[in-house]
């Protein structure tokens, strides 16, 4: 490996450092809805997402906390020795992407049948570190 490669290679690793993601897959909620929630907390310090979700009334919010807290876990196990605090994280991204959809029939009057489609949906969390991104 050549050294301007070995050199990139190694920067993108300590930035990689920097950031932990957690997903969830095939949630079943709308994608609509969970975006609703998703807005609340885009941006916000850890903390401060936390607080929001905890006392939203939305069921979306209950996952949505679970999965920050599954972040917060992965962070720290790439960081053992940083704390959190020290670290001051935030919500660098949040992505609602729509799942596999359940096709199912729904008798109607006069032998007809409307068709309802229940939505699943994708969430990625990325958090990121600002104290380290500014050093």
């Amino acid at each position: 490996m050549g050294v301007r490669k070995k050199e990139m290679a190694d920067r993108i690793k300590e930035e990689k450092k920097q950031i932990a993601f957690a997903k969830l897959n095939n949630c079943p909620t709308s994608p609509r809805k969970m975006r609703l929630v998703a807005d609340l907390i885009r941006g916000e310090k850890v903390e401060r997402a936390l607080h929001i979700l905890r006392f939203s009334q939305k069921e979306a919010a209950r996952r949505l906390e679970k999965l920050l807290l599954s972040a917060i876990a992965n962070w720290q196990a790439k960081n053992e020795d940083a704390s959190i605090e020290d670290a001051d994280l935030f919500i660098k991204e949040i992505r609602v992407d729509g799942g596999s959809m359940l096709k199912r029939l729904r008798p109607a009057p006069q032998g007809r049948a409307h068709r309802i489609r229940k939505r699943s949906n994708h969430v990625t969390i990325v958090l990121g570190a600002k104290n380290n991104t500014q050093s």
